[in-house]
């Protein structure tokens, strides 16, 4: 079977699955077994596939119309430019979650120490390392393989004399100062994980989705303890759920050691990011 033929293949079964991207992911998953570029269909589309290349092609395409995610399938994804290992030990890194990168890159200077709690991939801390100078970065999470994926990621990334990691549930139990707290903590409320994608409430990890009865447990948590470990006019920067923002403000309020509370919003207009400097 020939490059297009194969392409057209996939394309046909993922789209008999219900899958929307049937097109780019059929793609993806080609590219991955060929070793080629998107620019190889358009002036290769006669290549023949080996009979090895095809058999995997063909467990590929099987394993998404499973509805399995492609980043599962390929074990790694982009975020932030840049190339993050991933299994089904981490949740899969989001495009909503750069803006949390984003804003915490406006708020961090050279030199600074950033606490990242819940990591799992470590996508957020290490971009923010990778594109700062001299910064360090304690990245705590309760999942110990998630922590391998991080600590793997940090050294492809060519920072690990960088980052740290810790196994542990939230922070780290030796109270130390911090410049920039950020989060993107498990947020889901736990009766709404059974009504999201295959995708997500079948494969990724529920101890990064679930947020207990109504999503907010880690917020209330992360906002009365992150004081201890903020330098003043240091900043707690979390990722919220499009309808979290005024219940995490009042957390926030309520607390009285935080000011300049501020909304972002994400590109679909949907609020994605809180942010608050602590006195």
């Amino acid at each position: 079977m020939n490059y297009k033929c194969a392409y057209e293949f996939g394309i046909n079964e993922l789209e008999k699955a219900g899958i929307v991207e049937a097109k780019l992911d059929a793609r993806l998953l080609l590219e991955r077994i060929c070793g080629t570029d998107h620019s190889d269909l358009f002036a290769h589309p006669d290549k023949e596939l080996t009979d090895k290349e095809l058999s995997e092609y063909e467990k590929f395409v099987s394993r998404r119309a499973g509805r399995e995610p492609v980043a599962y399938i390929l074990g790694q994804w982009e975020f932030m430019g840049l190339s993050f290992d991933v299994s089904g030990d981490v949740l899969i890194p989001e495009q909503d979650s750069e803006f949390l990168v984003e804003e915490a890159l406006r708020h961090c200077e050279d030199g600074m120490n950033i606490l990242d709690l819940c990591t799992g991939s470590g996508c957020i801390a290490l971009s923010i390392l990778k594109f700062t100078n001299d910064t360090r970065a304690t990245c705590t999470d309760i999942s110990d393989k998630a922590l391998l994926i991080a600590e793997k990621n940090a050294e492809k990334l060519g920072i690990s004399e960088r980052a740290s990691f810790l196994e542990t549930d939230l922070f780290p139990q030796e109270v130390q100062k911090f410049d920039l707290i950020v989060s993107n903590p498990p947020y889901i409320a736990s009766d709404v994980i059974e009504t999201l994608a295959p995708e997500v409430k079948d494969y990724e990890p529920r101890l990064a989705l679930d947020g207990d009865e109504d999503g907010l447990s880690f917020y209330k948590r992360i906002v009365a303890k992150a004081p201890s470990y903020l330098y003043s006019s240091g900043y707690l920067i979390m990722e919220i759920g499009f309808d979290q923002a005024e219940a995490v403000r009042r957390l926030l309020e309520e607390n009285g050691s935080y000011h300049e509370i501020e909304v972002v919003k994400d590109f679909s207009g949907n609020d994605r990011v809180i942010k608050a400097c602590f006195y």
